[in-house]
């Protein structure tokens, strides 16, 4: 049974009434749905109001006795509606008929002042990745500014930052032992105002004070520092309370993070009563397009100690590996071969990097994930735990289950990870039972300049997976291929370093049919240099591409062969010094049959 979406469903009375700003899909891939079902395991009548438009969408439901949640979505709102270029998106596959107009810009300030006014003694908690990432002040891509928290600015009484349960079960059980919402201030994994005055007693009790918004705004370098303090202090086992004064005299306070969910929690939380689909109030409209990806997708685990620069899970998601059973996933694939859409295969069994099924060490276990160095990256730590046989036993066990004709690893997988494995049968298991085809990794680019800056491993890494990844096709007799996702115009990326690119891709006669330009999301280490032009890892300056010239040109050559291309790809050569060689006939014409295989397979299209 779904929620509550109109006064009819319910008994004239809420608890909480949930903002949702995707369409309601009820869904464990869907964070407005995992919240909501949470807070209905634990007792309390909730009910959702999916991408309100006007006041009167505020008033399909009983105003609640105890709080509006607030939902961010799965996507940033300006990321969901604007590209890189900040040009507005033609569609949006979270909401219905997949058209743009159902959600606002800022969505989480939009939806929470509004609330405010027309509801002005209720509190109002916000969440999800817009919030989370947020959360402190932070350099807005959009209006190429610097802004204050989304707990200031849009007015919210609290502020969920990270995978909400637990702060979301914390929060339920005191409410149960009768202490009111306006005293419980200090559940870890939430961010609070507090007043000037609290200040000084916060300090004394360890809380750091971070550079304000007024310093960050008119220093660069205190930015740094700031954004510095707040990534390394994301785990539960060795983070620092923060405080941040924000530009109208309030200042924001992070509570230490939440503990990571036990595989016994993850597992609870997979198990609630999810209709996994979308609400019927969509049938008359087709339904919602996102569900068609992750359907019959299953989630093995959160978080990723990757660290990659550019990515934000390690901010909101954390490093620390949280996973699921096998038992709870082979339920849930057990579950979807009874569906009567499925047709036999598990689209993708990931998480966000999906050959990460453990820690990365022992020590984080205990101490948590290290402040001052990543568990790989560029340079893998010595302590990094490399084992897939937790891996490959979950795979087994996946591809037995009756009904299951092919469990397919789409996503995510962390090559360097598996070339790291000097054991495992990984690759060979990958290649003969879960690829369909292609396999998608992320090399990012080939400059070793560029990916130190964006914490991805040296270019010869890659290489040597691909190596391999060929030797094993061959010796199974398949014909697979690897599409590699590239990004143009990345912190530390010269013109010389994309023609340095351009020359491998001539090299190997691949020519990707979609570009990803680095697009400065909220609070990335990248966007940190983006806006700082300072790595605020070594507190040195970085090279940042900025003018639209020479990233139409980085973009431009790697997508060499173009015709219209072919003046900024000149222009590109003379200034990078290397001598622009003519593509030879043989050369064009094999590079023309893979491009033919990439229309025909999508091989090549990026994200």
């Amino acid at each position: 049974m779904f929620l509550p979406v109109s006064w009819e469903e319910t008994e004239g009375y809420l608890d909480f009434v949930l903002i949702a700003s995707d369409a309601y899909v009820d869904h464990p891939t869907y964070g407005h749905a995992v919240i909501a079902r949470v807070v209905e395991s634990r007792g309390f009548k909730i009910g959702i109001i999916p991408q309100p438009i006007v006041d009167g969408d505020y008033k399909v439901l009983p105003t609640p006795n105890i709080a509006y949640l607030v939902s961010g979505g799965v996507v940033d709102s300006m990321v969901n509606n604007y590209t890189v270029a900040k040009n507005k998106r033609k569609g949006d596959v979270y909401s219905p008929l997949s058209k743009q107009g159902k959600r606002p810009d800022r969505q989480v300030t939009v939806y929470t002042k509004t609330l405010k006014r027309l509801f002005p003694e209720i509190p109002v908690i916000i969440g999800g990745v817009e919030a989370s990432l947020r959360r402190f002040a932070h350099y807005d891509y959009w209006s190429d500014s610097v802004m204050q928290s989304v707990l200031t600015d849009s007015g919210a009484d609290m502020l969920i930052y990270g995978m909400g349960e637990k702060p979301v079960w914390d929060i339920l059980d005191r409410l149960s032992r009768h202490i009111p919402l306006y005293k419980i201030r200090d559940v870890r994994g939430t961010c609070v105002k507090i007043s000037g005055e609290e200040v000084e007693n916060y300090r004394q009790k360890g809380a750091v004070i971070i550079p304000s918004y007024d310093e960050v705004v008119s220093d660069k370098l205190k930015y740094a520092k700031a954004f510095r303090q707040q990534e390394r202090n994301t785990d539960a086992l060795n983070a620092d309370v923060l405080i941040q004064k924000q530009k109208n005299g309030e200042y924001v306070l992070q509570n230490l993070p939440a503990y990571p969910l036990t595989e016994q929690e993850m597992d609870e939380i997979y198990s609630l009563p999810y209709e996994r689909t979308w609400h019927p109030m969509y049938d008359k409209e087709g339904g919602i397009k996102s569900i068609e990806e992750v359907k019959f997708s299953v989630t093995s685990h959160r978080g990723c100690y990757g660290s990659c620069s550019f990515c934000s899970i390690n901010y909101h998601q954390g490093r620390r590996i949280q996973k699921r059973s096998d038992k709870s996933i082979i339920d849930e694939i057990e579950m979807l071969t009874h569906d009567k859409d499925f047709k036999g295969y598990i689209n993708d069994l990931s998480g966000p990097s999906a050959n990460f099924r453990e820690p990365a060490c022992e020590k984080q276990k205990t101490h948590g994930v290290c402040k001052d160095k990543y568990c790989i990256g560029y340079t893998p730590c010595k302590n990094l735990k490399v084992d897939h046989t937790g891996f490959l036993e979950l795979l087994k066990k996946a591809r037995s289950v009756k009904g299951v004709k092919k469990v397919f690893i789409r996503s995510g997988i962390r090559y360097d990870y598996i070339v790291y494995d000097k054991e495992s049968k990984v690759l060979e298991t990958l290649c003969a039972h879960h690829i369909s085809g292609q396999l998608k990794v992320a090399p990012e680019h080939m400059s070793d300049r560029v990916l130190k800056a964006m914490n991805k491993p040296s270019f010869s890494v890659y290489k040597t997976f691909d190596e391999k990844y060929k030797a094993i096709n061959a010796s199974i007799g398949k014909k697979q291929f690897i599409v590699p996702y590239l990004i143009s115009s990345h912190p530390e990326s010269r013109v010389e370093d994309a023609v340095k690119l351009t020359e491998y891709l001539k090299s190997i006669h691949y020519m990707p049919e979609q570009v990803q330009d680095f697009y400065p999301t909220p609070s990335t280490r990248a966007t940190c240099m983006y806006y700082t032009g300072i790595d605020p890892d070594t507190l040195k300056e970085v090279y940042v591409p900025k003018t639209p010239k020479e990233k139409a040109m980085q973009r431009a050559l790697l997508q060499y062969r173009m015709p219209k291309n072919a003046e900024l790809i000149k222009e590109a050569y003379k200034i990078s010094g290397v001598s622009q060689k003519n593509t030879n006939k043989n050369t064009q014409n094999k590079g023309n049959r893979v491009n033919k295989f990439a229309k025909n397979k999508k091989y090549g299209k990026m994200k």
